[in-house]
């Protein structure tokens, strides 16, 4: 079996536990209530999930992945919708068991019978959950979704948490029923995963690097800016390394999120906590259009979150026929624009070719292991000692400074204190010139490094 494919495909880490159900029915709400995060965006606008979302989560010690799929039944003006039902069927196909989620405010409509047909199809243990209850107009109401044949019929409030809970003691009770077990407690399945933030401008290619990196066509692609929404991550296993990686929405000026809508901004906001999250961030330029200052706005965020840092300037293939000088005269600009991730890496790739995306899986492999690593306390010493001796601190008081000793006091990302004799602070082109060198001695690629100088506590004469 090939390596470079999604770990769901070689794998199950845990039954599958898919919702389903109208739009603005609350699919979006339930998912981030069961798995306590804010993954899927919550607004009062039909269709506003696109790709399909899976978060790991656990009850009662019974570890599950919960997929969000986006609002594939029923008519939709959005421009994608026919992508949106190709996924949401893909994540049904493969489902242990579906929680239909209806309304039990508006009672029974035409579209949960539709809905209710493609599941009994379908074949799979179905759990249909009847939500908003806690509103007056949902009383008595349950009593329509028999009709079904789905049973237990739960009533929930999910906004609220109320009975979410039993809802979930029914979803176990179901797996184990259908003779669905728990992923065993081995080795591998508790492998450290690095966590990887596709990140850019809208239409850069984020979601076909994805694509392309998984072997398959996991993310929605299209020409319309916004395509992507959500945070939507996939494990992939390579070369037994085990990447989450999230492809996130497009960062746009926050002048122009203002105007896009709460949509966007709630977008941009999760997309902003993925790079908070990731061990490494993966800055997707558009080759032909270079490095913008909106590039280097999201770069700043990478670089203030202290995570791993690779630049991949994508749509290489349209950079093709510019002359032999064209990589290095592009290369010479984005540094220039990118000046402070001199550290990063810079691939030149194509989403669409598959052109040097292997050397990609790499290049996160390295930088995250760059973010981990440790100098021994003795050799960092013997290296700040040669150091200084050719280039010591400037003084700017009376007292001549001196670094008396230095040692790593934390990882991802790296971070060294410096004590020195006197209580001072170096000069910012001293410590670019010491992190600079400690790049030359120890690596640390792709990954920021931190300086924090202090006084010792006591000093001898």
């Amino acid at each position: 079996m090939p390596d470079n494919v999604p770990m769901a495909a070689k794998r199950r880490v845990g039954p599958s536990v898919v919702l389903v159900g109208r739009p603005n029915v609350g699919k979006s709400t339930l998912f981030n209530r069961i798995t306590s995060t804010r993954r899927s965006i919550v607004a009062p606008v039909a269709g506003t999930t696109r790709d399909v979302i899976a978060q790991s989560a656990e009850w009662q010690g019974f570890p599950f992945t919960l997929v969000d799929t986006g609002g594939m039944f029923g008519a939709s003006a959005d421009p994608l919708h026919d992508l949106v039902v190709e996924h949401g069927k893909r994540a049904i196909a493969t489902a242990d068991l579906i929680v239909f989620i209806v309304d039990g405010r508006e009672g029974l409509v035409p579209g949960d019978e539709e809905i209710a047909q493609a599941l009994r199809e379908r074949g799979a243990p179905v759990i249909l959950a009847v939500n908003k209850t806690d509103d007056r107009r949902a009383r008595g109401r349950s009593l329509e979704f028999y009709r079904f044949g789905f049973e237990p019929v739960i009533e929930i409030a999910a906004e609220h948490g109320h009975s979410v809970g039993d809802l979930l003691d029914e979803m176990v009770r179901r797996l184990r029923l259908a003779g669905v077990t728990a992923p065993g407690d081995d080795q591998r399945e508790r492998e450290a995963e690095v966590a990887v933030a596709i990140v850019g401008r809208p239409n850069v290619g984020k979601s076909s690097l994805v694509n392309r990196l998984l072997k398959e066509q996991r993310m929605l692609v299209s020409d319309i800016p916004g395509t992507t929404r959500d945070a939507v991550d996939t494990v992939l296993r390579w070369h037994r390394r085990t990447f989450r990686i999230v492809d996130t929405a497009g960062i746009r000026r926050p002048g122009r999120v203002a105007k896009a809508g709460q949509v966007e901004a709630v977008s941009v906001l999760i997309a902003r906590r993925a790079i908070e999250q990731a061990d490494v961030a993966v800055l997707v330029l558009d080759a032909v259009e270079g490095a913008t200052d909106q590039d280097g706005a999201i770069a700043g965020e990478a670089e203030r979150t202290g995570c791993g840092v690779i630049i991949a300037a994508n749509k290489w293939d349209l950079m093709k026929g510019r002359g032999p000088d064209a990589a290095k005269a592009f290369d010479e600009v984005t540094r220039r624009n990118l000046k402070f991730l001199d550290y990063a890496p810079l691939l030149h790739i194509s989403a669409a070719t598959g052109e040097r995306t292997p050397k990609l899986l790499e290049m996160i492999d390295q930088v995250a292991a760059a973010r981990t690593q440790r100098v021994p306390t003795g050799e960092l010493n013997r290296f700040i000692e040669a150091v200084t001796a050719v280039h010591p601190p400037a003084s700017p008081g009376k007292h001549e400074v001196r670094i008396l000793y230095a040692a790593q006091t934390g990882v991802e990302p790296p971070e060294f204190v410096f004590f020195t004799n006197v209580a001072t602070s170096f000069h910012f082109s001293y410590e670019r010139f010491l992190v600079n060198r400690l790049r030359e001695a120890f690596g640390f690629i792709g990954s920021p490094i931190r300086i924090t100088v202090r006084k010792r506590g006591r000093e001898r004469d």
